[in-house]
């Protein structure tokens, strides 16, 4: 996805660039890294399992800006899909077993 510029360890190409990854992201990141194929996760759970509850619109920034994390699985905690990319988001999540319709996932996060 665009604007997806840090690596999930927080290091960034040349010497100047994004700043690594806050304590608050890191978290963030070992979450969405500790997911399996098949998982989906709604932000605010990410949010609470990375030790932040109440965080969960700042987990679509980590995801904005944090490149080759497993996004797909994450929705609204009512198991709507991102609006920008529903049917790519479920594509991969059907790729992994999990069932969508009509821009949601089917049984909630």
């Amino acid at each position: 996805m665009a604007g997806r510029d840090r690596s999930p360890t927080g290091e960034t190409s040349g010497t100047t660039g994004p700043a690594p990854l806050t304590e608050f992201e890191a978290a963030v990141v070992r979450v969405l890294l500790a997911t399996e194929p098949g998982d989906v996760l709604a932000y605010g759970e990410v949010a609470a399992e990375a030790g932040y509850p109440g965080a969960a619109r700042a987990v679509g920034n980590v995801l904005r800006t944090v490149a080759d994390l497993p996004w797909w699985r994450v929705v609204t905690a009512s198991g709507r899909l991102i609006p920008h990319a529903p049917h790519e988001q479920a594509r991969r999540l059907a790729a992994e077993g999990v069932a969508t319709a009509d821009g949601r996932v089917l049984g909630g996060p």
